[in-house]
């Protein structure tokens, strides 16, 4: 009984440390932009037509991966907005996902993605976008999209968390493209 015992803790101390143990690996995205009242975050306006995004995917206990992310937004009369995104990771084959956010109150947004299961909040402060929302497996996202001076580049930085611990971080930067 006490060998059976034995395993049964040092599994359970394994299933432990590895997480709390990994999730110190997963870094790397550096400082965070600075927030600033200027220009204020329209998620509407700067995601409306086409937009192109690179970064870095850093996933616990899998390395970095590049991720190539491009977006085609659309806004509807009511002023919800719509976008389809084409997101391949590394070497992998192109993956679409579908965002709706439509604006609820001062700054508020509320909506859906394809990814997450139940709803997407999203709050503006300044040139801040808060994304809030859970993906399968209980993951909670948290994404803070910095809008930079002349309205046309934002830098993403996602925070992916399993029980409050960190599994994945993304440091992407996205552009409206001309057309």
């Amino acid at each position: 009984m006490t060998i059976a015992r034995g395993r049964i803790t040092t599994r359970l101390i394994v299933a432990l440390a590895v997480p709390f143990g990994a999730a110190g690996c997963v870094s790397g995205t550096g400082p965070l932009p600075r927030a600033a009242p200027q220009p204020v975050f329209d998620p509407a306006a700067f995601f409306a037509d086409e937009t192109h995004g690179v970064g870095t995917l850093r996933v616990v206990l899998r390395g970095a991966t590049r991720t190539d992310v491009h977006g085609l937004g659309r806004v509807d009369a009511a002023g919800t907005i719509t976008l389809d995104q084409e997101v391949v990771q590394g070497d992998g084959s192109p993956k679409h996902r579908r965002w709706r956010l439509r604006h609820t109150g001062p700054l508020r947004y509320t909506g859906t993605l394809t990814d997450a299961v139940g709803p997407v909040t999203a709050t503006a402060r300044g040139n801040m976008l808060e994304i809030r929302f859970t993906m399968r497996h209980g993951l909670k996202v948290e994404q803070r999209l910095f809008l930079q001076p002349g309205g046309q580049v934002a830098i993403n930085r996602m925070t992916v968390r399993k029980l409050g611990i960190v599994v994945a971080q993304l440091n992407e930067r996205i552009e409206k493209q001309q057309r």
